[in-house]
């Protein structure tokens, strides 16, 4: 299958990140930015977080109007998924889910839903990586992956879940009939060691 129309716009870090072999990823994880918009998740993923002079990153970011962005290639190893990294490819879709208050127990809905330009890039581009990682075979969301809970900035005595993308709107249905991958469950799948 043919590219989709994917704009290069590497995190100026992007030759720090690790390199791998395109068949030693066999994942897709699918996040929200949990932003407002494109530009502020980018000033979000060139923040320098590491000693190696990197920071946290999806690998291809896709705005509301479909817009894809490439933040790292696929045979960079980006850090969006705790454990998941060295095998994965994360796709970023611009949305609010619970932004500013993340982890505030009051305000936990994700109440955006995905606009339909954004769903069908992102099955453009998963079909284009199908032919592009021979090793692709399975699909999860972010929430699917990081279960961790943690105090809530408002009440320390509640417990929150520190990621929820692509959270309750994501309509996991449609992307799965458009894409020949099998989602991970969190109740049955453990983490890589």
């Amino acid at each position: 299958m043919s590219a989709p129309a994917i704009h290069p716009h590497p995190l100026p870090y992007v030759s720090l990140l690790a390199e791998r072999a395109l068949d030693a990823v066999d994942t897709v994880v699918i996040h929200c930015t949990e932003l407002p918009d494109l530009a502020a998740a980018r000033a979000y993923g060139e923040r320098v977080l590491y000693a190696s002079g990197t920071g946290n990153s999806g690998h291809y970011y896709i705005d509301r109007d479909g817009r894809i962005e490439e933040y790292a290639p696929p045979a960079r190893i980006a850090h969006h998924t705790r454990g998941w990294n060295a095998r994965s490819v994360g796709i970023e879709l611009v949305n609010t889910g619970r932004f500013p208050d993340w982890l505030d127990s009051r305000r936990q809905a994700m109440d955006e839903p995905y606009t339909e330009a954004q769903i069908a890039a992102l099955a453009a581009l998963l079909q284009w990586l199908r032919g592009e990682l021979p090793a692709l075979a399975q699909i999860a969301g972010h929430e699917d992956l990081d279960r961790e809970t943690v105090p809530a900035s408002d009440d320390p005595a509640v417990a929150v879940r520190r990621k929820r993308d692509p959270g309750p709107r994501f309509p996991w249905p449609q992307v799965l009939a458009a894409v020949a991958l099998r989602r991970l469950q969190p109740a049955t799948e453990a983490p890589p060691v």
